[in-house]
């Protein structure tokens, strides 16, 4: 049952002020919501919708299960973080200093690779958007979720945290609904076939600042796209929040490839939400890699609402020192004959902790459904812990459920053996993890499976046996 919550009305009704002298300061208002839909020229609808999900966000706790989000303290975020520069769609147009930092990133160098199109944010706002002109010309939409809400009012205004996550949903998808800000919108029409994928990078560099950028993909009937999405923030001293939400809408017989590597730093919070709705025979793939921020809590969800529908999520998570990531994957299943595969690996090191968290849930009315759920778990030392935590809900007795978890150190035989085949200590680590994670990397496309390799190459370099 859906609690009922008592709106005040007054909210909505009031008149914008004045916020041409608005800067930039901690802490969430009344006044910071209004000040980032008058900023963007948003429609009266979605203003409103900013305005409840901030009521909603203000009377609900922090959950109490999980990670420890004490430490986090929300006052002390900047919600909206202006980079001082409008949407461009010639890189050599993007002021130089943010050049600079998508630059070193790669960015203007994955764009030259097989990309159909590139997006780039920083901080609150996009500063780059470019899309191949043979897509445009199939009616493929690639734009600024801002943009989009301007120029696609009522397919967004439908399909914008209704029913795929709605501003309910929890703590901080309410918090994401009330400030988001940027993101990518894509429209995918009945056939299409994007044969190259779309990528979109998102770096937050302001100092207590917050990244709030929505997804929302939209793939039609027998349509079929993929989509990259990178992310990373430098460290400071002071705590940062990512809490971006990601909603997918695949049509029937569509199919839709998401793919994320996230590398934010140690002092950010990553509390993101992810999901898809599928329907008749269509296909999502999750493929995803979580590492380099102080907490995780990021769950992809499927929900597998048409018959004959599937979901494949595949993740790697990397917990170092002081870090704690907790991940998984849901699959929900609705409808007769769907499937889902479920593969989770995580690696502990110099005392990190990883967690397994995820559900599969089968309604009476899945006849016929079939699940797989795998997570192991890899420690490199005495220090370090992993844990899984999966929940399986049947309510069908014709239906095919596999559940095989394994948490174990990583063996020294193993090592032993490559050492005295004349291998360092170190490569044989490395050569063992990679063998571990072998089954996400493989997934990837070549130029992420190497940079996933080298972060985690990265992440280990002191870590011991």
């Amino acid at each position: 049952m859906v609690k009922k919550i008592k709106i005040n009305r007054a909210l909505f009704d009031r008149a914008d002020k004045d916020t041409s002298k608005y800067k930039a300061k901690p802490g969430l208002t009344e006044a910071v919501i209004r000040e980032i839909s008058a900023q963007k020229r948003e429609p009266k609808w979605m203003r409103e919708k900013r305005l409840l999900a901030f009521e909603l966000f203000q009377k609900t706790p922090l959950p109490k299960w999980g990670p420890n989000l004490s430490n986090l303290n929300l006052d002390e975020i900047i919600y909206y973080v202006r980079p001082g520069t409008e949407e461009k769609t010639s890189w050599e147009e993007v002021p130089e200093e943010i050049k600079k930092t998508f630059d070193r990133l790669g960015l203007p160098e994955a764009e030259k690779q097989a990309l159909a199109g590139v997006g780039a944010q920083y901080d609150s706002d996009v500063v780059y958007h470019n899309l191949q002109k043979t897509l445009r010309d199939q009616g493929v939409i690639f734009e600024n979720m801002d943009i989009a809400v301007q120029k696609y009012p009522d397919m967004v205004k439908k399909h914008f945290m209704t029913n795929c996550v709605p501003i309910s949903d929890h703590k901080f998808a309410m918090l994401h609904g009330a400030v988001w800000s940027g993101g990518t919108f894509i429209y995918v029409p009945k056939g299409v076939k994007v044969e190259l994928p779309l990528q979109a990078y998102f770096r937050m560099n302001a100092e207590s600042g917050g990244q709030f950028e929505h997804t929302l993909i939209i793939v039609d009937e027998g349509a079929d796209v993929q989509y990259i999405e990178g992310c990373s923030a430098p460290r400071y001293s002071k705590n940062s929040i990512h809490a971006g939400c990601v909603e997918i809408f695949v049509g029937e017989n569509a199919k839709m490839r998401y793919y994320s590597i996230e590398n934010w730093s140690k002092n950010t919070y990553n509390l993101n939400t992810k999901r898809a709705l599928v329907e008749k025979n269509g296909t999502v793939e999750w493929i995803s890699g979580n590492l380099g921020s102080g907490v995780t809590m990021l769950y992809p969800c499927s929900i597998l609402r048409g018959e004959g529908a599937k979901s494949d999520s595949l993740g790697i998570a990397y917990a170092g020192e002081g870090q704690v990531q907790d991940v998984g994957a849901k699959a929900i299943h609705l409808a007769p004959k769907t499937s889902s595969i479920i593969v989770s690996k995580s690696i502990s090191a110099s005392g990190g902790r990883s967690v397994y968290r995820g559900l599969v849930k089968i309604t009476k009315n899945a006849t016929d459904a079939k699940t797989s759920v795998t997570c192991d778990g890899l420690m490199m030392d005495k220090t370090s812990s992993c844990a899984t935590i999966p929940e399986m809900d049947v309510y069908n007795d014709q239906v095919e459920a596999v559940h095989e978890a394994r948490v174990g150190k990583i063996g020294e035989d193993e090592i032993f053996y490559l050492m005295s085949r004349g291998l360092s200590e170190e490569r044989a680590i490395g050569l063992v993890v990679a063998g571990f994670i072998e089954p996400i990397v493989k997934s990837l496309p070549l130029e992420y499976a190497l940079e996933l390799n080298r972060l985690i190459e990265m992440e280990m370099e002191g870590s011991v046996v």
